[in-house]
């Protein structure tokens, strides 16, 4: 008996675009969604059940164009696919699982960040909406708004830092230094509103501990 599978006739991801080729306003828009990336890789070093995507598109039908934010975390997907990694984030070959958490950051042109991005992100299942605007503060809005989807809707949530219990990490802003550059950053935090260190923070760590190693040698 002939076993007719509909997911083996949609387009894979190596053959759908994977942007929309739309060029970045400034370096924090590549920055600040790598910061998270690289502290993640980091934090979550022991597990392969997630993924975050830089500037990739989303695919949660063919017959739509990608959805692409700036970042977006998936649970409970392979981190690594294949050598050359995803092109996209195809949701029926992720298992129809979509990202729990989307990121925008706001550039010096607006593109729809507080409206459409909204609407599209609800639809697509998405728990956490976390809107950065490292540059400009927009009237009546905060420089950092984390939206959680409750009942299909998109509701702002209180505080500079949040913790989602959903994802065991909390997001926030701070001030300090990445890539020796010294401004205020999107970080991960704990579940007591400690900030997680970067991998450059952990790296001086570590230098500071073996010089003063050194230093308490030398004294004996």
């Amino acid at each position: 008996m002939f076993n007719y599978n509909p997911l083996d006739c949609l387009p894979s991801s190596v053959e759908l675009p994977d942007s929309d080729d739309t060029p970045v306003d400034n370096e924090l828009q590549i920055l600040v969604p790598n910061l998270l990336l690289a502290t993640l890789a980091f934090i979550w070093q022991n597990r392969d059940d997630w993924f975050f995507g830089i500037n990739m598109g989303i695919y949660y039908t063919p017959s739509n164009p990608a959805i692409v934010p700036d970042g977006f975390l998936s649970l409970g997907v392979e981190r690594f696919v294949g050598e050359n990694g995803r092109s996209s984030y195809v949701l029926w070959e992720e298992d129809g699982i979509p990202p729990i958490l989307a990121l925008e950051v706001v550039s010096q042109t607006y593109n729809g960040e507080y409206e459409q991005k909204k609407i599209d992100y609800a639809k697509l299942g998405i728990l956490y909406y976390v809107i950065y605007a490292p540059t400009r503060l927009r009237r009546k809005r905060q420089r950092l708004e984390v939206y959680r989807l409750i009942e299909g809707k998109y509701i702002l949530q209180p505080g500079d830092k949040l913790w989602m219990s959903e994802i065991g990490l909390g997001i926030g802003i701070e001030r300090g230094t990445y890539q020796g550059k010294t401004r205020e950053w999107l970080y991960w935090y704990d579940e007591n509103s400690s900030r997680y260190l970067t991998p450059e923070e952990q790296l001086q760590s570590i230098l500071a501990k073996l010089q003063q190693q050194k230093i308490d040698l030398n004294a004996l």
